[in-house]
């Protein structure tokens, strides 16, 4: 947790866009590998004793047609599951409604490459803050992740988020998921200035 510079090297980030029945979305997608097997992988992202340790506590049925809910967070339905190789859900939160879906494959190099896509309506809070909006927290879950199958406890986000490590890992996702906006089309000057809303949000920087 403290060399946020490796850790936001070690994802990858991408935007594009995608025609949903109801109307425009943004497709934010962020993958690494991890040092893991993929049976453990899926069991760090499946095991609701697992969740709670690099996540949040979920509750519900973590099953095909099933409902979760992580506490204080988004709950869904999860839409389809295919161990240890993906599954999906809708995302649903503050009275909107967004899709996750969780790809799990064998690296050539070794490892096991995580792969999340996140899709969302674009809406007034897209064009005022952006992908880091959501970027920033999927950052940090891949950060927990990595550290839960490193075996290390992972320390408490909010705790953390306030030391110089953790602001520095913020604004860094801040300005790699504007950079990846850019690629993805966006006009750089509203990519910028959504990226600093955004990364103040997270940071308290006024």
């Amino acid at each position: 947790m403290n060399e946020p510079t490796d850790q936001i090297d070690a994802a990858h980030r991408q935007l594009g866009t995608r025609d949903l029945d109801s109307g425009a979305a943004k497709v934010l997608t962020i993958s690494r590998t991890y040092a893991a097997e993929i049976d453990d992988v899926w069991d760090a992202c499946t095991d609701p004793e697992r969740i709670r340790r690099w996540l949040l506590p979920i509750s519900g049925e973590l099953r095909l047609g099933g409902r979760y809910q992580l506490e204080g967070n988004a709950g869904g339905v999860i839409e389809r599951c295919d161990p240890p190789k993906s599954f999906a859900a809708t995302w649903e939160y503050g009275g909107n409604v967004s899709w996750i879906e969780v790809r799990l494959a064998a690296d050539p190099a070794g490892g096991t490459r995580f792969e999340l896509q996140h899709t969302a309506h674009v809406d007034d809070h897209w064009d005022r803050y952006g992908p880091g909006a959501v970027g920033i927290g999927w950052d940090l879950s891949l950060l927990g992740l990595a550290i839960h199958l490193a075996g290390q406890a992972v320390p408490e986000e909010a705790e953390w988020a306030a030391t110089e490590p953790g602001v520095e890992f913020m604004k860094l996702s801040g300005q790699r998921w504007c950079e990846a906006d850019i690629a993805g089309g966006a006009d750089p000057d509203a990519a910028r200035a959504a990226a600093d809303r955004t990364i103040a949000a997270y940071t308290g920087d006024s």
